[in-house]
């Protein structure tokens, strides 16, 4: 009898056992659930030879940093589809093998020409999509754009009931401004599969982008205590928590939130997450005008130097500048902003200048040299998006300059931003600051 993947594509194997064992690993590795590595494990140990469940299983390694596992999996699955794969099997490993060995732009453009002629290969769907996907970290300034043309392009291949697309199409849309269309969507998609963390990820997200920080506080007081924390967004969904306090000023809670889930030593999360979100949250504390234990900052500090020590990957580089100025690492920031400098020269760094700029411009802004800050950082603010992410996390950028611009005494602009954030999305955080600025 021959097996389907979960949308209906032929998988070739024989083993039935192989078949449904690499349909939930499927399932478990696009929810973010805890259990995908031991049941596509187990799909390779009922069929060695199923090509298939080797590549999902070097995605995991990498999404997971285990880089030579994910090059000896994606290595297996090679070996095997060349000897008896379908086109689309070939295709879908010479796509994962370019995006695990870190072959980024021309993993996209492999992701995209085989949605176009696979669009129900939801595995490759994935990658181009997310705050953390090929097109967030293309380097373009338009990926919340480009990840919206991507869904709506394919939307008609999935069922209405498909949870995973259903939450990622609503995502795209609430990170391009159709919030409400987007919410609706993801709260569609979350109603679908409850045990699916990318589910509450993405709720979370176009919660914080509708304003709604006390509905995504008891969504994740709520849902949180169900997903394990060997989940890898455990952390960085109740970093959203954390977020939604800071908005109605409970710094208290947020660090609360930061100790029981966020910092280093007790989340899972992958070390990106780790980093952006520690980094940013404590940066935020600081930034609002709240006081941050030294003891935090230190432990971030000796977490990320582990992870991103070199330049290169620009949403680091911009989170490893943040936290260089914060802990007063002058060298350290010194050593990033120049190695930024030559790979923006050499033309090698996709985000291009905004990242230096970003790096000195916060720099400057823990010098409490605001004026500079806003002289380095306000031309290059159209091109922040180019650093990745999502605009809950690029948001800590704007609000960087927009506390600059208050403190400068640049109060004209400083209330025209604020007249726009406001416009967009309700804001108590920003609301108190209007009603701060001279009239």
């Amino acid at each position: 009898m021959a097996q389907l993947d979960r949308r209906g594509l032929p998988l070739s194997t024989t083993s039935e056992r192989a078949a449904e064992c690499y349909r939930e690993g499927v399932d478990l590795l696009l929810s973010a659930w805890p259990g995908a590595a031991d049941t596509l494990d187990a799909a390779v140990a009922a069929d060695p030879d199923f090509a298939l469940a080797h590549a999902a299983r070097a995605r995991l390694h990498a999404m997971r940093g285990e880089g030579a596992a994910a090059r000896a999996c994606i290595a297996r699955a090679d070996e095997i589809v060349a000897r008896n794969g379908t086109p689309r099997e070939r295709s879908h490993v010479a796509t994962l093998a370019l995006a695990v060995t870190g072959q980024s732009a021309r993993a996209l453009d492999s992701a995209l020409a085989h949605t176009d002629a696979w669009p129900r290969d939801a595995l490759i769907l994935s990658l181009p999509l997310g705050a953390f996907g090929l097109l967030a970290f293309s380097g373009i300034a338009d990926h919340d754009q480009a990840r919206v043309d991507l869904c709506e392009r394919h939307a008609a291949q999935f069922a209405p009931d498909d949870w995973w697309f259903v939450s990622y199409r609503g995502w795209s849309h609430a990170e391009n401004g159709a919030v409400r269309y987007g919410r609706d969507l993801a709260q569609r998609g979350f109603a679908l599969r409850r045990n699916n963390a990318n589910g509450a990820h993405a709720l979370s997200h176009t919660l914080f982008e509708d304003g709604a920080g006390g509905e995504a506080e008891a969504l994740i007081a709520d849902w949180l205590p169900g997903y394990d924390r060997s989940g890898i967004l455990h952390g960085h969904i109740a970093w959203h928590a954390a977020l939604a306090a800071l908005e109605r000023d409970d710094p208290a809670q947020a660090l609360t939130i930061y100790a029981a889930h966020v910092q280093p030593s007790v989340t899972a999360g992958l070390p990106i997450n780790v980093v952006s979100d520690t980094v940013s949250l404590l940066w935020r504390m600081r930034t609002y005008g709240y006081a941050v234990p030294d003891r935090l900052w230190k432990e971030a500090r000796a977490y990320a130097g582990r992870y991103f020590p070199t330049a290169g990957f620009a949403f680091a580089d911009a989170h490893m500048g943040l936290l260089a100025a914060a802990t007063g690492d002058r060298a350290a920031a010194a050593a990033r902003i120049d190695a930024l400098t030559d790979l923006v020269e050499a033309g090698t760094l996709a985000a291009g200048p905004v990242v230096p700029a970003i790096c000195r411009a916060v720099l400057a802004f823990a010098d409490e040299d605001y004026a500079a800050c806003v002289r380095l950082l306000e031309p290059m603010a159209a091109e922040v998006p180019r650093i990745g992410g999502s605009g809950a996390q690029r948001e800590i950028i704007e609000d960087t300059l927009l506390v600059a611009l208050m403190r400068s005494g640049e109060a004209a602009k400083a209330r025209a931003l604020l007249d726009r954030r406001l416009h967009r999305r309700p804001s108590p955080r920003d609301a108190r600051w209007h009603a701060l600025l001279p009239a």
